[in-house]
């Protein structure tokens, strides 16, 4: 027998845009907070486990990047596709009111606001992707196409080479 997974206010949002998704719990270490840690309790390749960074733009305020878990944000690429000069990750202590998730708990949809969102070109090379579902320890399990359509997403490169 399953156990229920509650329902995230994402998965919800989901529900109302009438997008299929699956909600996969996985074992959460406060200790590793990583998605290599997710990908590993998922079985899944880390470049399929997609991580939301939120960063500060010194022109057009806060951006959301999502790029896989492997890898790191480039600053400047992430400036220059959001408009901005210059971007910096958001401070920690900013991301529960900015966004109203936690770290390790932070999903890309379902935020306080509908902040500009930037995905990793490398989303559309799979069937699905996983993101927070804006909890610890819940992954959705998504077509990147529909995140894409559901957080009006714009796809480009963000990532250090």
């Amino acid at each position: 027998m399953k156990n229920k997974i509650n329902k995230t206010n994402a998965a919800r949002l989901l529900d109302l845009a009438k997008i299929a998704y699956e909600l996969i719990p996985y074992a959460v270490d406060e200790n590793d907070l990583s998605a290599v840690h997710i990908a590993e309790q998922l079985g899944e390749n880390i470049e399929q486990v997609f991580k939301t960074l939120v960063l500060r733009g010194d022109k057009t305020g806060i951006l959301v990047c999502v790029i896989p878990g492997n890898r790191e944000v480039d600053l400047k690429r992430a400036a220059k596709v959001s408009g901005n000069k210059k971007a910096d990750m958001l401070l920690m202590k900013e991301l529960l009111p900015v966004t109203g998730y936690i770290r390790g708990g932070c999903s890309p949809i379902g935020m306080k606001k509908n902040y500009p969102v930037y995905i990793h070109r490398t989303a559309e090379n799979f069937d699905y992707i996983y993101i927070s579902a804006g909890v610890r320890g819940i992954q959705i399990k998504i077509a990147p196409y529909d995140l894409i359509r559901v957080v009006d997403a714009i796809v480009a490169e963000l990532v250090v080479k």
